[in-house]
């Protein structure tokens, strides 16, 4: 079973729009997921802008591959190094922490999580 930064049970992310490296609304990773989708995170407009500049759009909708595009209030399971990047430019997005996979540790100290904790 799939646990949480918390070493508690990983809880789903998000279901609509479906998240996931796995699209089970769960940021769980595996050894196929070379992204690390671990972060679950909540999208806001300045992330989502930060994103598009480093060449990853995340606004458009991608009908061939099931992708809605997002938008702000979104929740969305994040690459841990997109989350690090985003954090050292100033505009990382809050994290569910519940929902934020264990493997994130291993680049991202959990004081650091817990600073961008969603309220």
């Amino acid at each position: 079973m799939a646990t949480n930064v918390f070493g508690q049970p990983l809880q789903p992310c998000c279901f609509n729009p479906l998240t996931g490296f796995y699209r089970d609304g769960y940021c769980r990773t595996g050894t196929d997921d070379t992204g690390t989708h671990t972060v679950c995170a909540i999208m806001t407009a300045e992330f989502l802008q930060f994103s598009l500049s480093v060449g990853n759009d995340l606004t458009t909708p991608r009908p061939e591959y099931g992708f809605p595009g997002l938008k702000p209030g979104d929740k969305w399971c994040l690459c841990l190094t997109r989350w690090l990047q985003a954090y050292h430019a100033d505009v990382a997005p809050s994290v569910i922490l519940e929902a934020t996979h264990e493997k994130t540790l291993d680049l991202i100290p959990l004081d650091e999580l817990i600073a961008y904790a969603a309220k």
